[in-house]
């Protein structure tokens, strides 16, 4: 039978004190884990009487960790580290050819060079489960620290990740980022100023979304105002689309670009200065020692260089 102090310290609580030691709002830590404010701060209050100490203090509305809650949260990501870390020490004893992985893509990546390797993966690899999410950065963070996916894909440098030493990455190949429009006074030039590109509206990643940071952060850079978008999309479909048919501006990634532009529907241009960033594999240390996952990785390296996608990347660009 469990013991009161066992149930305290169960799972659940620990990830209910971690959310909202991430927020520091009770209610917004609420909202995210699907339970009641006053839910929350019921198990909070009992953690604290385990403890014999408060974990949190307030000034105003503004809510802080106190030094036992400092030490409280070391403790927690202790636990979780040692957790992940035989969890992972027991996956590198088992088989290459079976077993599942789970990728989490970044949202904003193009898809179709993923898709089509998971069909050319399984016809080899058909003991192993591949499970891919599509995730926004928050999310492919959060999973990243439980443990919860084995791979991240994403673009990189991201200063959404806080803490690098508990993992490593892998660049899968150099991206540019590519203005694409319909305007005939542009069409022949291969590179395009940041100021140049303030003449018409612009369809954009939500504000949130990386591609869109990094657009803004350039174009602040370049001292000038940042495009003024009139519509907001997800994916990089919707973005072409809605701005081939509307006849405004958007920036794509050339992986994007090369897969989907056929017969040059959309005009492309260089920024100047050129925007670049790294599509990376992200994952803990020593995930790329577990057999199946050494020999994902090994299979991708394998398809792209046979497809011979990153040569053809560079030059389309």
């Amino acid at each position: 039978m469990k013991t009161k102090q066992e149930n305290i310290f169960s799972s659940k609580t620990l990830s209910y004190f971690l959310q909202l030691a991430e927020t520091m709002s009770y209610t917004q830590a609420a909202q995210i884990l699907g339970i009641t404010q006053p839910a929350l701060t019921q198990q909070i209050k009992k953690l604290e009487r385990t403890v014999g100490a408060p974990l949190f203090y307030s000034i105003g509305k503004k809510l802080h960790l106190s030094d036992a809650g400092y030490t409280m949260l070391d403790a927690t990501h202790q636990i979780y580290e040692t957790l992940n870390r035989a969890t992972d020490e027991i996956q590198q004893t088992t088989s290459a050819t079976q077993g599942e992985i789970n990728i989490g893509l970044l949202a904003s990546i193009e898809e179709k060079v993923f898709t089509d390797f998971a069909i050319e993966y399984f016809k080899e690899n058909n003991g192993i489960k591949l499970t891919v999410h599509s995730l926004t950065r928050k999310e492919i963070w959060e999973r990243l620290e439980n443990n919860t996916v084995d791979l991240a894909v994403m673009y990189l440098p991201d200063e959404s990740i806080k803490n690098w030493k508990p993992y490593e990455s892998k660049r899968i190949l150099t991206e540019d980022l590519l203005f694409l429009h319909n305007d005939e006074k542009l069409s022949k030039r291969r590179r395009i100023k940041m100021r140049e590109t303030l003449n018409n509206k612009w369809v954009t990643y939500p504000p949130q979304y990386y591609l869109n940071d990094i657009i803004r952060e350039y174009y602040r850079n370049s001292m000038v105002d940042k495009p003024v978008s009139v519509a907001h999309f997800t994916k990089p479909d919707q973005l072409f689309k809605f701005a081939k048919t509307a006849n405004v501006y958007t920036a794509l990634p050339s992986s994007y670009v090369m897969a989907h532009n056929d017969g040059e529907q959309m005009k492309t241009a260089l920024f100047e200065p050129e925007v670049k960033f790294d599509m990376s594999f992200v994952f803990r240390k020593g995930k790329d020692q577990i057999p199946r996952i050494e020999s994902f990785l090994q299979a991708f390296d394998d398809y792209l260089n046979h497809k011979d996608y990153v040569s053809r990347l560079k030059n389309n660009d």
